[in-house]
């Protein structure tokens, strides 16, 4: 627990009687939950499909779908990217051109290690190798100048199919659809990188239906546990629309509707398809996925979407499995050296934007060590690894109230040259500078902070849904908490607070803590697991911050407090 401290907790507002009224007669607990993350009336709790924003609202969705049909007999490539959105966008659109009965489609992902991200000159002249006719790029593209001048100059048209936030100089593309341009008014500008192809392929399918090709209409939403899959692995905020389709794509899973290759990596993951909810997308198949593209291939990730044969995607299930387990080991090391270097700074020397590097760190994982970071310190972290013996990959990560693309902007604004090249969303980023630039980058990331974050709040506050009455802490209420959602980033899973009794605790798996609780208020004893927070012995009473979970052991299911923070109520309660 060394450089672990005590974060603050605090409670979501109370929602007033009228707010909670108005969402109908729903169970009153459920209904304070939807109002303390912004729900204002009923219909915002219906997630069918007939809810989700039109297709047509989404501007140039028509032209690009008509530059797709037009090329329904010649070879279109689609350039994915290698994490779980570009894996299931690149997915969903293949099955889908298929499935419509277009002539010839391929994919191709550029190797991080060896292209980089995004439609480059020179992933264009790899696929220009198969004579294209059209390129359709997914989960990436905006930012891709160079690359689709390249296509341009060797006449390829490109469609461009992105989320991610635009420079101020658009490539010069056939089309470009991404509802983060300039100007949209798309009434959901959350959408993944799957949910912009789902959209492509909602409007493709219909003008197709509309020209005689039956059934075409129809295709797209068979693919929904795809736009699942990448909504929730890529982070994306949960605003009502990613939540339809969301929930859409988990009701496929359930129902064993979904490709295979989910249905493989859930059970290697030990998860049950028929009882599938969105944090074990998040948490047991998307890493699997992602863990190829940080240390090989995504390709295999990819295979695994795509096949239709079970045990051919059980196979690559293992595999992205292995892969996981050496992702895992290498990221143990690397994290345990960035905690190392900023404990040792210490948290009253941590400057407002953490930079952590090594020369032998890993670039595929410096992201998730820029996240963990990022929770030891409660602020901004960007991670480096060596690219070459030249430049650095950075990766960044954020908290709430701090833009990270548009402090790397203002860096590279004030700095010219500084950063080679950057991108990404207020949460997470991406960049490149050179190894000589690095101590000059921090000094330049800390005076930006400082001048457009100046009130940022570095506490790290627990943010909480308040008390949960002793008698709730039941079985029943557990299983309504997990039907409840689909939870995920801002639209939370319900997080509580309170007091309770140590009874029993114990050491499991190395550093995992294993207890017995009861609510200081009154109630039964409940079983209690804290993850990686081994160390410490509490006696008497404390403070937990909480999830209340469902724990199925050998059949039976329990209610468990998934604990977040542990904290003694007296000096005494700890040792």
């Amino acid at each position: 627990m060394t450089g672990q401290r005590v974060r603050p907790i605090v409670a979501r507002p109370m929602p007033s009687a009228r707010d909670m009224a108005a969402l109908g007669d729903i169970d009153p607990l459920h209904a304070r939950l939807y109002a303390m993350r912004g729900l204002t009336q009923a219909s915002q709790l219906d997630y069918g499909l007939a809810k989700l924003a039109p297709v047509g609202a989404l501007e140039s969705v028509d032209t690009a779908a008509e530059l797709v049909i037009a090329n329904r007999d010649r070879k279109i490539i689609v350039i994915g990217d290698f994490d779980v959105d570009g894996a299931t966008s690149t997915a969903l659109v293949l099955r889908c051109l298929r499935d419509f009965g277009f002539a010839d489609v391929e994919y191709l992902v550029p190797n991080r290690f060896e292209y980089g991200y995004g439609l480059t000159p020179e992933i264009v002249r790899v696929a220009a190798r198969s004579s294209p006719a059209l390129l359709i790029t997914v989960d990436n593209g905006v930012s891709s100048v160079a690359g689709v001048a390249e296509a341009n100059q060797l006449g390829i048209p490109v469609l461009v199919t992105d989320h991610h936030l635009p420079a101020e100089e658009l490539p010069d593309a056939a089309v470009i659809v991404n509802p983060n341009l300039e100007g949209s008014r798309f009434p959901s500008r959350n959408l993944a990188g799957v949910g912009v192809a789902f959209y492509v392929m909602a409007r493709v399918g219909r003008l197709l239906e509309d020209q005689g090709v039956e059934g075409a209409a129809r295709v797209p939403a068979r693919f929904l546990d795809l736009v699942a899959l990448g909504t929730v692995a890529d982070v994306v905020p949960l605003d009502h629309n990613n939540r339809v389709l969301v929930q859409q794509g988990l009701m496929r899973i359930r129902a064993n509707h979904s490709v295979v290759g989910i249905q493989a990596l859930l059970k290697q993951a030990g998860r049950q398809s028929a009882r599938c909810i969105s944090t074990d997308l998040g948490f047991a198949v998307g890493p699997r996925i992602n863990a190829a593209g940080r240390l090989e291939d995504i390709s295999i990730g990819i295979e695994c979407l795509l096949t239709d044969d079970f045990n051919t995607a059980m196979q690559h299930a293992q595999a992205l499995d292995r892969i996981n387990s050496e992702r895992r080991d290498i990221e143990a090391t690397m994290r345990e050296q960035a905690f190392s270097y900023v404990d040792k700074l210490g948290s009253q020397r941590w400057p407002a934007c953490v930079c952590v590097y090594d020369t032998s760190w890993h670039q595929g994982v410096v992201g998730l060590i820029a996240a963990r970071v990022r929770e030891r310190c409660h602020r901004p972290v960007i991670a480096f690894a060596r690219e070459d013996e030249t430049f650095l990959k950075g990766s960044a990560r954020s908290i709430q109230g701090v833009h990270i693309r548009d402090l790397l902007e203002a860096v590279s604004a004030m700095h010219p040259g500084m950063i080679e090249k950057f991108g990404g969303h207020a949460m997470a980023a991406g960049l490149t500078i050179s190894a000589a630039a690095l101590e000059a980058f921090k000094e330049a990331a800390a005076e930006q902070m400082a001048r457009l974050y100046p009130h940022a709040d570095f506490s790290g506050a627990i943010v909480t849904d308040g008390q949960l009455p002793g008698d709730a802490i039941n079985l029943g209420f557990a299983r309504s908490l997990r039907d409840a959602g689909p939870w995920g980033s801002a639209f939370p899973e319900p997080l509580w607070s309170g007091d309770f009794s140590i009874v029993e605790q114990r050491t499991v798996c190395e550093n995992h803590l294993k207890l017995r609780v009861r609510p200081a208020g009154g109630g039964g004893i409940v079983d209690a697991i804290a993850f990686n927070q081994a160390g410490p012995v509490y006696r008497g009473n404390v403070q937990l911050a909480f999830r209340l979970d469902v724990n199925e052991y050998r059949g039976i299911e329990n209610p468990q407090l998934v604990v977040e923070q542990i904290a003694p109520l007296t000096m005494a309660d700890a040792c």
